[in-house]
């Protein structure tokens, strides 16, 4: 079923035919709304608005300091021909990092700040040493299986997945050549 459009809806759309430039005057096929689609005598009522949740409600708000969050760019895999040439030596690694005995804390911060600085100088591809770790068992450390030992190489991945972290980094992978499972290539996002 086609509705007919109110005053209101023909003024606005006579308004943007107006004002639409095409980019390839040849192809420009845009038209006044033809005679039958004009307003009717009365005007229909219109439904309520629905509802909207969460932020995209405060933004549509007009509230001060409500403001719609941008998405963050996706991450991509290095690929396996410039994992390949990370590892030969024939791409620079132009910075590195080790976490090495810091706390999850520690590591966190460290490495945020040290991308933050790799992307303002420019660094396309940088090295994130975690360590391999341990298993725990039979350390003598009292860890159990899958708790202390190793944690940085497992939490550095997801932290490098997280919005505050893809800002700087476009993708990462493990570093064949430089450690392999306790370490990582990281290449860093173009500022914008």
């Amino acid at each position: 079923m086609v509705r007919k459009l109110s005053d209101e809806e023909h003024r606005l759309w006579s308004g943007v035919v107006r004002s639409v430039r095409p980019l390839h005057p040849a192809r420009a096929s845009v038209a006044p709304l033809p005679a039958e689609t004009a307003a009717p005598a009365t005007p229909e009522p219109r439904p309520a608005p629905r509802a909207k949740s969460g932020a995209s409600n405060a933004a549509s708000t007009g509230r001060p300091g409500a403001h719609a969050v941008p998405k963050p760019p996706p991450l991509a895999p290095i690929g396996r021909r410039d994992t390949r040439r990370l590892a030969r030596g024939t791409t620079e690694i132009e910075a590195r990092i080790d976490l090495h005995g810091m706390t999850q804390s520690e590591a966190h911060a460290a490495l945020r700040g040290f991308l933050m600085r790799a992307q303002g100088q420019g660094c396309r591809h940088v090295l994130v040493i975690t360590g391999k770790g341990g298993d725990g068992e039979g350390s003598g450390q009292g860890f159990g299986p899958g708790q202390g030992r190793g944690i940085l190489r497992r939490q550095v991945p997801q932290w490098l997945q997280l919005p505050e972290f893809r800002a700087c980094v476009a993708g990462f992978d493990a570093a064949v050549g430089h450690g392999g499972a306790g370490a990582l290539y990281v290449r860093i996002r173009r500022p914008r």
